[in-house]
């Protein structure tokens, strides 16, 4: 369906405030009533936008903060060429998720993977785009002779990301970032002392 420029902005406005309302509070049980008292919207305004309705407005609050998961940690992912580039990294990473709170849209999507149409593509991508910009700061890494040509930068990676999202799945229940700071320092720690043994 083809929109106005005003109806886009309507359209975002919806979108950016359901996204906000679902940071709040548990994804699973928000409903458009919710929804629609939160972005002070009718339900036919809802069913405009989105006519697959709830379904259809969740799987685009998905794609946005999927994208941000990726914004947030920029310029830091992409620039992985030295140890105090991955230590920014890892600090951009730890204060999204310390800010981001309990809650957490992404991974309540994750868990609905076999029930809300698309969410499954929606989370193998970004997994796919997180992995691929570690592996390439770890080749990086290796290039530059930081890092040991021995170590996997494909698994090393893939495991930086089920770190990650263990962390954040502990910090859903606890509050906390502990878990979360804890792997990846111990996984950064893992690339440091590879290059020291391979020297």
């Amino acid at each position: 369906m083809a929109f106005t420029t005003k109806g886009m902005a309507t359209r975002q406005r919806l979108l950016e405030g359901a996204a906000a309302y679902l940071r709040s509070t548990d994804p699973g049980a928000a409903t458009l009533d919710d929804i629609r008292a939160a972005t002070q919207t009718s339900k036919s305004q809802i069913f405009h936008y989105f006519p697959g309705g709830k379904e259809e407005l969740f799987l685009e609050v998905a794609r946005l903060e999927a994208d941000r998961v990726i914004e947030d940690q920029q310029p830091h992912i992409s620039e992985l060429d030295s140890w105090a580039a991955w230590d920014r990294w890892r600090k951009a990473v730890i204060a999204r998720y310390r800010a981001q709170g309990a809650h957490c849209p992404l991974a309540s999507l994750m868990n609905q993977v076999g029930s809300v149409p698309g969410a499954a593509e929606v989370s193998t991508t970004l997994i796919g785009q997180w992995q691929d910009h570690l592996r390439r700061g770890i080749e990086t890494m290796q290039a530059n002779g930081s890092v040991s040509a021995e170590i996997d930068a494909r698994r090393t990676s893939a495991a930086m990301i089920a770190g990650i999202q263990g962390g954040v799945s502990v910090l859903m229940v606890t509050g906390r970032t502990d878990h979360l700071e804890a792997i990846l320092a111990l996984l950064i720690s893992h690339l440091r002392d590879s290059g020291r043994a391979a020297a």
